[in-house]
Parts: structure tokens; sequence; C-alpha cells
């Protein structure tokens, strides 16, 4: 409805320069956005106020001659208020028209073209293969696939990337790790590692180990070698075996990825040290105490950052440097990284770095979206130990418990930069104080009306119900057709502000006015027209909860 409008206001805009009652080349700069309060129509549009000062003209003025060359039947009334806002009242054609769009798109309705399958790149989840996949990592999974999704709705040709840290101190600690429960040391024995892991999942790698195993990961098989003495051996073999472990963690939860990086790569083929002389290069570099400084305030950092330490080694910025200045060599206009939120220092840093390449990256490449903690409960008592992972909550423990739905749509559901509350008996439970059941059910419940009319030998022409909308005039039957409308919206709105809980949130709104309309009106009725009109607009209920489900990665039952 909103480009409808959008189209309407251009149209005029064209019409009154053609008329001269508008100069040439104005700007016309505006939005359109539903209004708060129905008194004041649907729809509300600036554009008299952003064109004033170009026209030399009062903005009552303008809008007064916008209004009087629209002229378009799914519009009922046009009102201006206050200093010049243009007020659109849409009348039941343009909702019934709309309700037709719903019905013709079917799985299509909703996906927007803004992006026009420009290139984009979303990394996400990316947890160093040193463990199982916590629920925090599980938190990244949701908001990152659903954001892949909707990004994907508005067009934008979106690779999934996963960021494997395989280099590096915990990588080193995973080996040792795993060499001492080889050798039978128990984490309170002498000999085990300082910083090792202790978790169960330790074992399990230890024992196929010395069992010869071999594992499957990223295309690659990897022969353990069983022996002990074998330190690069163990870490290959650990890597591959909880990379594994992970993919079946992600497949599990319906996430999956186009590709796969490794960090150690940055340094076998020599992009770290490429990324430091293109630095140096660039003279955005300078030599203090035996260090190598990048000159990164030039950039709005607070303070310059070391580069390479004067012991030797590079911080662990310069490889995130290199990493993305790859990424900007493969050719993505837009990179995202969803994170979690103890990445916040690293942001300003890393575009400063690639700003300091001087190779054209725009500021502000990458985006970030960066995701808080999750707390989760049980019987109003937080959950902190896994029997598995010894140490935090795994995403398969929560998998396990409530299964992939409720897991999904829960870690989704609220902000990304607010703190996240898991109860795990609300997300078990079957009642309309859980979400994502209410939301399942409303659409089960649309699917049960059609198979109610099977029952009783009836039919429903989706024709004649679009020519009988008219036919529903009561206010829930209003509510259903407006929150319906509003979906291209939210989509379009989700993708902007890279906000994916907005269709969460749109889609309980839509399941409550669902259901207020299935319990205060029969569907199946005598009155064939009536009982047409209802079941088309059921219908198109249907298809909007399907296709928005599908973008938080949730199933849609037709049954429950």
């Amino acid at each position: 409805m909103k480009d409808t409008l959008r189209e309407l206001i251009h149209g005029a805009l064209a019409s009154l320069r053609a008329q001269n009652a508008l100069p040439e080349g104005i700007t016309p700069g505006f939005v359109v956005e539903r209004t708060r309060s129905r008194e004041h129509g649907d729809f509300a549009c600036n554009v008299a106020m952003t064109l004033a000062k170009q026209a030399g003209r009062k903005p009552r003025e303008i809008a007064e001659l916008l209004v009087a060359a629209i002229n378009d039947p799914r519009i009922e009334k046009i009102e201006i208020a206050g200093p010049g806002f243009i007020n659109f009242h849409l009348g039941a054609a343009a909702l019934h028209a709309e309700i037709a769009r719903i019905l013709e798109r079917g799985s299509e309705y909703g996906r927007n073209r803004s992006g026009a399958s420009r290139k984009l790149q979303i990394e996400f989840v990316s947890a160093n293969p040193t463990g199982p996949l916590h629920v925090g990592h599980g938190r990244g999974a949701a908001v990152g696939d659903s954001l892949a999704r909707v990004l994907e709705a508005n067009g934008w040709a979106v690779t999934r990337e996963f960021y494997y840290n395989d280099a590096g101190a915990q990588i080193e600690n995973l080996a040792r790790s795993v060499q001492a429960r080889c050798q039978g040391i128990e984490p309170e024995q002498p000999g085990w590692p300082e910083d090792g892991y202790r978790g169960e999942y330790i074992r399990d790698v230890a024992r196929d180990y010395l069992d010869r195993a071999t594992v499957h990961a990223d295309g690659v098989d990897v022969a353990a070698a069983g022996d002990v003495a074998d330190l690069d051996s163990i870490r290959r073999f650990a890597v591959a075996w909880l990379r594994r472990e992970q993919d079946l963690d992600l497949r599990a939860f319906g996430v999956g990825f186009d590709v796969y990086f490794l960090e150690s790569s940055l340094y076998s083929e020599g992009r770290v040290d490429n990324t430091v002389r293109e630095l140096v290069a660039a003279g955005h570099t300078y030599e203090k105490d035996g260090a190598l400084w990048l000159k990164t305030t030039d950039f709005g950092d607070d303070k310059d950052r070391v580069m390479r330490k004067s012991e030797g080694g590079y911080t662990y910025f310069v490889p995130d440097v290199a990493y993305h200045e790859n990424k900007w060599q493969r050719g993505f206009e837009r990179v995202i990284n969803e994170q979690g939120a103890d990445h916040h220092s690293t942001v300003q840093r890393v575009r400063a770095g690639l700003q300091a390449l001087d190779v054209g990256i725009p500021k502000g490449w990458p985006e970030y979206v960066l995701h808080q903690m999750v707390t989760v409960m049980r019987g109003n008592e937080e959950v902190k130990l896994s029997k598995r992972a010894g140490s935090y909550v795994t995403l398969r423990d929560l998998i396990d418990e409530v299964g992939r739905d409720a897991t999904r749509y829960f870690l989704v559901a609220r902000k990304t930069d607010s703190q996240l509350v898991f109860d795990i008996d609300l997300a078990r439970s079957q009642t309309n104080d859980n979400p994502v059941y209410y939301i399942q059910y409303a659409h089960a419940r649309v699917c049960s009306v059609q198979r109610q009319l099977g029952e009783r030998g009836l039919t429903c022409s989706t024709t004649d119900g679009l020519a009988a909308l008219g036919r529903l005039d009561n206010e829930h039957e209003r509510a259903m057709m407006n929150a319906l409308t509003r979906y291209p919206e939210l989509v379009e709105s989700a993708g902007i502000n890279l906000d994916p809980q907005l269709i969460a949130q749109y889609l309980r709104e839509l399941a409550a006015a669902f259901h207020a309309w299935y319990n205060a009106h029969q569907f199946i009725v005598e009155d064939v027209a009536l009982r047409e009109a209802r079941v088309v607009l059921a219908d198109a209920t249907r298809v909007v909860l399907a296709n928005g489900l599908d973008l938080l990665g949730v199933s849609a039952p037709s049954s429950m």
C-alpha cells in the first residue's frame, strides 16, 4: 500500500510540474507512513513540507495542489492536517485489492525487490572450533539466518559465511586438552593444561583419536593418527571433530552456510603479511618502542593500535582487517557481521584498518549487528551448565528440550541489543502464552477451516470470495485486512533496520487479530457469499503467517 501511495504522489507531482504549478528540478524526498490513530487516516505523508523551500511556497498550498491532483478509487478521503501533512483514508477497494494480491502471489507475497540482487554477505555464528555451540551461538544463528532470509526477501543476493578461528592460543589449548585426555590425565590432576577445556566432549575427541577414527568436515576427511605425542595431528583431528559436531548442531537448527572461511588460510596464503605491507605503503603506520602501530586515530578510533608486537607476532585485529579486505576483494557491496556484544571493541579498529588501506572501502563498512547474552531459565531458576559441555548451556540442549521452532523463535523475538531470557517452561507449553505456539495455532486453525469445508462437501471459489469481500464489514474483519496489508512494509523495515524481531512481533499481532476474529464469528455459514468471503480472508491470513514464519526459519503446521 505504501508503494501505491508513493506512485500516486509521484504521478501528481509530475502532473503539477507539467502544468507549471510546481517548478522543474525539485527533488521530492518524502516518507509515507502508517498513522498511529485511524482518526488521522490510514497513512500520512510529509511531501508538502519537504518541497516547500524548493518550491518557494507554503506547505499547505503544495498539499492542496497535490490533493486536488490525486484521484483514485482506492482512496476514500484525503485530508490536510497541521502544517501540511497529507492524510490518506483508504477505501475498502484498496484493502480488497491487496487481499487478492496476497492470494495471487502466494509464497512470493511480501518479497520486495529493493536490493536489485546486489551482492551482500552476512557472517554469523563464527564459533571457535573448541567446543559445542552454546546458547549465545544459537542466538547468533537464529538472528543471522533470519536476517539473511529477510535481506533475500528484499532483493539482495545473500552469501552466508562462517569464519573459523582455527589458529591461535585457543586451538593450542584444545589440542593440549585432548592430548592430556589421551594420556589419561583428568582436569584435577597434575599435568592438565592450565587453560584446558574440561567438558566431557574432550573425552569423546580423545577416544576417537586413539581409535584412529575418521571424521568428515567441510568436504574433507581427516583421519586420526592415534599417536599421543603428535600434537599437530591431534590439533587437526580435534578441530575437524568439533567442526563436524558444530555443523550437525546447525543442521538440526535449520541453518546452513555457503562459505566456510578458515582463519589459518589468512596466514598460509600470506594475506595477513600482505595487508600489513599495504598499510605501511599507504603511510598510516609508524614504529614505536619496537612495535608497529596503525594510526587508527586518523579514522575515528580513540587511540592508535599496535599491529605487530615488539616481541613479534600480530595483534588479534590485524587478521580481522586482512579477512575483511578479502571480503571487499570478493565484490560484496555490503557486509554484515552478526556477532556477540563482546565484539563491540573491535568494530572501530577493524573499520579504521580498512579505511587506512586506501582502496575505496566506504566508511561504516562492514555493518555490525551485535547481540546481547542469553539467560536460560527453568522453573524460575537459571540453568547454567550442560552435562556435555560442562560450563555452559549448549544449543543442542535447547533444541532437545523445546524443539527447533520454539528455539528459533524465542532467540530472535527480542531486539538484539536487549538481553534475552529464554524460559524453557514457556517454550515447551502449548498455551496461548507461548508466542510460537499461538502463531502456529493460528495457521493450523485456517487449515482446519479448509478441512471442515471438505468434510461437509462444500467448496470455496476464490474468485467469488474475492468478489464478496464487501460483505466483510465488522471490526474484526477490517482489523484483519489492515493487519495483512502491513506485511510487506514490515519485511522492508526489518531489512532496513536489520531487525528480524519486527517480523516475530508482527506475526504475534496478526495471530491475535485472527484468533479474535475466529472466536467471534462463524466461518462456515449458510450464506454462501459471506462464507466464501470469510474463507478467502482466512486463506490470505494463512499465506502471510506461513511467509512470515519462513523468514524466521519456523515451520507452519497444518494441524496441531
